[in-house]
């Protein structure tokens, strides 16, 4: 038979992959060579070889040496292939009744997609055409570095274009199956192997070109890939290979390559007709990419640059759509109702100002005035007050609510735990208590019939309570007979009704969120709202996400705060933190020990906490009185543990994050954080705002898991710095990517693409969507439709901008 160079070499190369076991042709090289006709005078001396007989290092030497012989000029390594032809950009669809309903459609209109598959891609929140556009990968594994066999290297990333010499099923000891091919470039060959997935052999077609992606391992010495992604070379247009490769988040049932897939056929079917809700002006104006451009990019990019700019159109599209529906809120509230309007001056409030221990600062003047002045229009008062932990915004809110009874008006507080809400309910009152000498009853209600200029009553609205107690306080509130009312979510529930409210107080707001700020506010005819928050956030990102309110911060404590030693321990001075917590004990203070942040599950957050607890009671301080506290505790348990750390029956309080808001315990002068450095430095600059309530020293003792380089300077910033402004800036350029602040619990929209650095992105936003409002605030306009829909839909709402 005939045999050219070029099949002779693959033949020999395939020999010598397989460790030159005869095994590269049926019969064994000796048959072929037999029936070989040279057409080559180089082939005419291996007629007279009996390789068979040969040992294996005379048949590697044979083998080579051939090879040598028959090698072609060295050939050039081709160019870099791109990964995947860039498709043409997708032109602005023009919008009709079908396409813009469409994303809506059932993933089971999606060829494909079985009722059974669509459950499960349900459990993921993926129930529409539109859900699975908005499917966004987690991440994307760079596969588009594609090289030469021969210039493989151990232990990265690499992608190879080859043919398939050979694909079988194997059976190995113990039943282990694979699926085990040879594969060769111009370059060399190279070993795959697909552990238990026999069934790859038949999918492998000899002679068929694939693309392999994966990491390439060392098996005897030699190169091979294991379990990489492939795909059969059967057009330009890669989804498992090639490329920046998605990876989708899973569930039991969906596997990866399945998901791609259905995701590419998704989008090359729906992208082309997808209309973009964007006003064709604002995009050219902005440089953003379209919205079909962007979806297309965001799943499988051509290219770094292209992912990037993906990413900024629909970070742009999620806080512009936020910025439009909190401008919107506010107008409604504050345009589409008339408030209450305060006309009794705030001078009568000397008598409450005169009584506080200190003098208020500038800023607590500050923001009363800004207060005040929203109080005093009958256009319906939205402001977030923020500042510091012990900055006072208590003493400012109990004011107001003080000028809100003046005025004849009640006025409620709402916090989001019990714990919160009785500490406000004791505050309060201890405030009250100095400015008269009158004071009736105790605990959920109390009265100051000397109060100027009128007797004021106080009542908790709390779970807790006995039902009767509830009745009791919710009749009186209904007749007008409480004039402030603090509480938990209580407070929005049936059967609260208030006669006539005029200020609602809402603290720590992102632990609520918009829907019960506006039940709460139901509750009265159009009350004005003060919504308090000790998370000290960068001023831009409150204007987005609190973009419906005005803003006063407090940025300066009162005097007479003695200021917190702080200190980063590596885990080796744990004990000597130890030390320290137990002299402390002995000089009449008390502690808290934080444990571990555990992101996965609060119950496993919990039972991390108990087997600390149980640890530290008998090992570390078996003679001293440990509490525990954490989020698996009901209301009641966790108020119980709290009266006795406050009243000083424990010593030590072991607690979840659970701890971070709002508790007051001045006796309290250490706060231990376990594995410090898993926590954002706004979170510990809160933490560390636990103690130092008091007149004594106090000391926060940041506990490290690791010793790492990178920890240790940004827990650094914590013992350097004490403003929670200046770290909440820092806390924004280090943390990068992640879930916007509060967007989970605040009831904002949840946000995929934008990022907490994204500062700049987060004032075009808000820049633009300011002036697109002021023009057509309802967005009636014809070339608004569509952006009002998805406005709508973002907020629940139906129609235009109402």
């Amino acid at each position: 038979m005939n045999l050219t160079l070029e099949n002779l070499r693959k033949i020999l190369e395939l020999e010598q992959a397989r460790g030159y076991s005869d095994r590269a042709v049926a019969g064994g090289l000796d048959r072929l060579l037999r029936n070989l006709t040279p057409t080559d005078n180089r082939l005419a001396k291996l007629l007279t070889q009996n390789y068979s007989s040969l040992d294996i290092t005379s048949r590697r030497e044979w083998v080579n040496g051939i090879l040598k012989e028959l090698e072609p000029a060295k050939p050039q390594p081709p160019p870099q292939p791109q990964p995947i032809i860039s498709r043409p950009k997708l032109r602005p669809v023009q919008v009709t009744d079908k396409n813009a309903q469409f994303p809506e459609s059932p993933i089971t209109s999606i060829k494909g997609i079985s009722s059974a598959l669509a459950g499960k891609f349900s459990r993921l929140g993926v129930k529409t055409v539109r859900d699975l556009l908005y499917f966004f990968p987690r991440r994307h594994l760079d596969y588009s570095h594609r090289k030469l066999i021969s210039q493989l290297e151990v232990g990265t990333e690499q992608t190879i274009v080859a043919n398939i010499w050979e694909a079988t099923a194997k059976y190995g000891a113990h039943g282990r199956r694979a699926t085990e091919a040879i594969v060769g470039d111009e370059s060399g060959n190279i070993r795959v192997i697909w552990f238990n997935q026999p069934y790859l052999a038949k999918r492998l077609p000899t002679n068929s070109r694939v693309v392999i992606s994966g990491r390439v391992g060392l098996f005897r010495g030699k190169k091979v890939f294991e379990a990489p992604e492939w795909e059969l070379l059967e057009s330009d247009d890669l989804i498992h290979t090639g490329r920046l490769v998605p990876v989708y988040p899973l569930t039991a049932g969906l596997f990866p390559r399945q998901v791609r897939k259905l995701v590419k056929g998704t989008l090359d079917r729906w992208l082309p007709e997808l209309p973009d809700f964007l006003p064709e002006q604002l995009i050219e104006k902005t440089g953003l990419l379209t919205l079909p451009d962007a979806i297309g990019q965001a799943h499988f990019p051509d290219s770094e640059p292209d992912k990037d700019g993906a990413r900024r159109r629909l970070a742009f599209d999620e806080l512009f759509l936020i910025q439009l529906g909190v401008l919107s809120k506010k107008r409604d509230w504050q345009e589409g109702q008339k408030g209450n309007a305060f006309t009794v001056d705030g001078g009568c409030l000397e008598p409450f100002f005169n009584s506080l221990p200190y003098k208020l600062t500038a800023a607590q003047r500050r923001a009363f005035a800004e207060i005040h002045s929203d109080l005093s229009k009958s256009k319906p008062m939205s402001r977030l007050l923020q500042g510091e932990v012990g900055s006072g915004k208590t003493v400012v809110a109990t004011a107001a609510m003080l000028l809100s009874v003046a005025n004849g008006y009640q006025a409620a507080l709402m916090a989001p735990t019990e714990i919160l809400a009785e500490q406000h309910f004791n505050t309060i009152c201890g405030l009250l208590d100095k400015a008269t000498d009158a004071v009736e009853g105790d605990r959920p209600l109390r009265s100051y019939p000397a109060m100027s200029p009128r007797p004021i009553k106080i009542g908790l609205l709390i779970g807790s309570l006995k039902d009767s107690v509830k009745r009791e306080i919710q009749e009186r509130i209904a007749t007008s007979d409480l004039d402030i009312v603090i509480g938990t979510h209580a407070l929005v529930q049936k059967g609260v009704e208030f006669k006539q409210m005029g200020l609602c107080v809402v603290d720590e707001q992102h632990r609520f969120g918009v829907m019960q700020r506006s039940e709460l506010r139901s509750k009265g005819t159009s009350p004005h709202v003060l919504v308090m928050s000790a998370t000290p956030i960068p001023r831009t990102l409150a204007l987005t996400v609190y973009g419906d309110l005005d803003l006063s911060i407090l940025d300066e404590l009162p005097p007479g705060r003695i200021e917190i030693k702080t200190k980063f321990l590596s885990p080796e001075q744990r004990q000597r933190a130890y030390d320290f917590i137990r002299k402390q004990i002995t000089d009449g203070r008390q502690a808290f020990i934080i444990c571990p942040l555990i992101e996965e599950s609060e119950a496993i957050e919990t039972k991390a906490a108990i087997t600390e607890y149980e640890r530290l009671s008998q090992e570390v301080f078996p003679d001293l009185r440990l509490g525990l506290l954490h989020g698996r505790l009901n209301g009641i348990e966790k108020e119980e543990v709290m009266r006795h750390f406050r009243n000083g029956e424990l010593d030590i309080l072991v607690s979840t994050p659970v701890v971070e808001v709002g508790v007051d315990v001045p006796n309290a002068t250490v706060m231990l954080i376990e594995g410090a450095d898993r926590f954002g430095l706004a979170q510990l600059h809160q933490f560390r705002g636990r103690v130092g309530r008091g007149q004594h020293q106090s000391y926060c003792l940041l506990l490290a898991e690791t010793a790492s380089g990178e920890a240790r300077e940004r827990l650094s910033l914590l013992e350097r710095i004490r403003n929670g402004f200046k770290l909440a800036e820092e806390d924004l350029k280090l943390r990068g990517p992640g879930e916007f602040f509060g967007t989970r619990q605040s009831g904002l929209p949840d946000l995929k693409m934008a990022r907490l650095s994204d500062v700049e992105l987060l004032e075009l936003a808000r820049r633009e969507a300011i002036q697109l409002f002021n023009a057509d605030p309802y967005l009636r306009k014809p070339e608004h439709r569509l952006l009002a829909k998805e406005v709508g839909r973002l907020w629940n709402t139906e129609g235009e901008l109402s």
